[in-house]
Formats: C-alpha cells, structure tokens, sequence
C-alpha cells in the first residue's frame, strides 16, 4: 500500500483532484440553484460554471510553480498544460455544444414535419465554457492551489 500512500502525499496530484473536486461541487450547487433541481450528474458533467477542467490545470500550474518555482521545467510543463486546455475549453468544446444545441433542434423541427421515425439520438449540449466560466474555474484552482501549498507543504 506504499504506492496509495505516495499519491495520496503527492501535493500535485492532491491539489488537482480537490479542484476538480471543488469546482464540481460549486457547479452542481449553481446549477441547482439556477434549475431549482438537484441534478447529480452535473458533479461529473461537462460546461457549466466554473470549468472543472480549467480548475485543475491552473491549480496543477500554480502548485508546479510554488514547489518547484517558476522557472522549472515542471511549471513550464504544466503552465503549457493549462494554456492549451483553457483555450479548448472557450474555443473548439464551446463551439461543439452550441453545434449540439442547433443540430438538436433542426432534429425536433424534422420530426415534427414529419412521421418518419428518427433514431433516438440527442448530442451532449454542456460541452464547452464561457470566457467566464473557464476564469472562474482558474480562479478556484490557483485559490485552492495556494492554499494547498501553504497546507500541505
């Protein structure tokens, strides 16, 4: 059990996980609120506010830099990490889900024009993020991030 032990010491991978972890749960909570339903499968959906993924590679970034400083190449790696996927998140993920959104519709328009039965087929819709989503999700990460360090380092 030493290899559990050692991820569980591992104050990357810690701090990652919680804030994936966090930014899930405050989106729940917020979509909750919004939706006046508890929907749990929003704890491991994609979208939504804060970006989950967004979380995790700045607060990875930001723990990288504080262990191992800001000129190492673990902070260059993860900084690199965190630059690609943030931009993702608000570019090629968001143009899917408005794509989802528009094709969904043009299937329920068609099926209503028409008694041809479709397959049953709905595309994910929350796949992408806002600008605002994905500063949010940085913000809980470097947030949880630095306060990680100061925890468990």
């Amino acid at each position: 059990m030493d290899w559990l032990r050692d991820l569980l010491a591992n104050p990357l991978l810690v701090t990652a996980v919680g804030s994936w972890l966090i930014a899930q749960v405050i989106k729940t909570i917020i979509h909750a609120i919004i939706y006046k339903k508890l929907d749990p499968a929003r704890l491991f959906g994609d979208g939504g506010m804060p970006s989950g993924h967004s979380a995790t590679v700045t607060s990875l970034a930001t723990i990288s830099g504080l262990v191992y400083g800001f000129a190492s190449f673990q902070f260059a790696v993860t900084a690199v990490l965190a630059i690609i996927v943030c931009h993702d998140a608000t570019g090629v993920r968001q143009e899917t889900g408005k794509q989802a959104v528009l094709l969904n519709e043009l299937v329920r328009a068609f099926e209503a024009l028409t008694t041809e039965d479709l397959p049953e087929m709905k595309l994910k819709e929350f796949v992408g993020h806002t600008p605002v989503q994905v500063l949010a999700g940085t913000l809980v990460g470097v947030l949880n991030a630095i306060g990680m360090y100061f925890l468990l380092v």
